[in-house]
């Protein structure tokens, strides 16, 4: 924890402030569990604090303590204009540059309140006057924990807790990837004693699956594809194959790593269509030291961590695909 970030903020936070706090587009249980947790936190200090989506979360979070007040900006673009004028501060979650944002970046930019990052993601952009950037951090929201822990340790509430937990558990793949550590364990622990459910928690995000989803999985993995002589995979989902399936916001989340689940294979790729945003969704995963984040941003205008990364195409998924295979067999030596 930098104890100058936690001074400066310290100092922001002294007199009853207007906050607004945004999670990226697309938001996942990091970014919704760690913007929910601030806001909450926040409030219990006095302060007027709001959490401004720019897009609607999958269903699977839509328990979380909190959500039924987040405001969507697709739906509420004047009043969310006016929450971010009035704002004196602007908290970014869980994301590090403003395009990750879609056209809520440029009202940020433009506002005249303090804007200030928390995030663990690599190379943030320089846009906020106070930043707490830990790409050590298995999440945001283990970083939310820490900070409120500096800040006022009593405040973690149940509702709090329950945000926060959901949030590490889902960005570390149940506790699963490198990025979990005995600091990681040790904050999830606290948050168990503090009134978060790890059991119920888990059921709701994991066990809530629909029929349609499941049976866009069976899609997923008849589509499982491998690269001849290396330990990589790739999955395909056209539109067409969402739609049979009566595709909803979060029913792709986590098949990529089914290819993983392969013995021998190290690089985990799914490709989405998305015919009304005209590009391709491309999410990358990998095991050991091969790093997805230096691919996604390489050749796929994306970016991420070392093991879990993002990026996506405009080009039609047949060309996608064949980029793809020109990618990695240019970094085929690293395997």
């Amino acid at each position: 924890m930098n104890k100058d970030f936690i001074s400066a903020l310290r100092l922001r936070l002294q007199s009853p402030q207007k906050a607004v706090i945004i999670p990226h587009k697309n938001p996942d249980g990091d970014a919704l569990g760690s913007t929910l947790a601030w806001m909450h936190f926040l409030n219990l200090q006095n302060h007027e604090a709001i959490v401004i989506s720019p897009n609607d979360y999958p269903k699977f979070l839509a328990w979380l303590p909190g959500q039924e007040n987040i405001l969507l900006y697709n739906e509420n673009q004047e009043l969310v204009q006016k929450k971010i004028d009035e704002a004196t501060l602007i908290f970014t979650l869980d994301f590090n540059a403003l395009g990750r944002i879609d056209k809520l970046g440029e009202i940020v930019s433009n506002a005249q309140a303090d804007k200030i990052m928390i995030d663990h993601h690599e190379a943030p952009e320089d846009y906020a006057s106070l930043m707490y950037s830990d790409t050590h951090m298995s999440s945001t929201c283990e970083m939310v924990y820490h900070l409120i822990t500096a800040l006022n340790p009593n405040e973690i509430t149940p509702e709090i807790a329950s945000c926060l937990y959901t949030g590490i558990m889902t960005d570390t793949g149940s506790f699963r990837y490198p990025s979990t550590t005995a600091t990681t364990l040790k904050a999830v622990a606290d948050l168990i004693e503090k009134g978060a459910d790890g059991t119920a928690i888990h059921q709701k995000i994991y066990d809530s699956s629909s029929f349609n989803r499941l049976k866009l999985l069976g899609i997923a993995l008849s589509n499982l594809n491998q690269i001849e002589k290396l330990p990589i995979v790739f999955i395909t989902l056209s539109q067409k194959e969402l739609n049979s399936c009566e595709y909803q916001k979060g029913d792709t989340e986590g098949f990529v790593n089914y290819g993983l689940s392969l013995e021998g294979v190290k690089f985990s790729c799914i490709m989405i269509e998305n015919e009304k945003e005209g590009k391709i969704k491309m999410s990358f995963r990998s095991k050991g030291t091969f790093s997805v984040n230096e691919f996604a941003r390489t050749y796929f205008q994306g970016g991420g961590h070392t093991n879990a990364a993002g990026g996506m195409s405009t080009d039609s998924m047949s060309e996608t695909v064949e980029r793809f295979h020109k990618a990695v067999k240019e970094i085929s030596s690293q395997f």
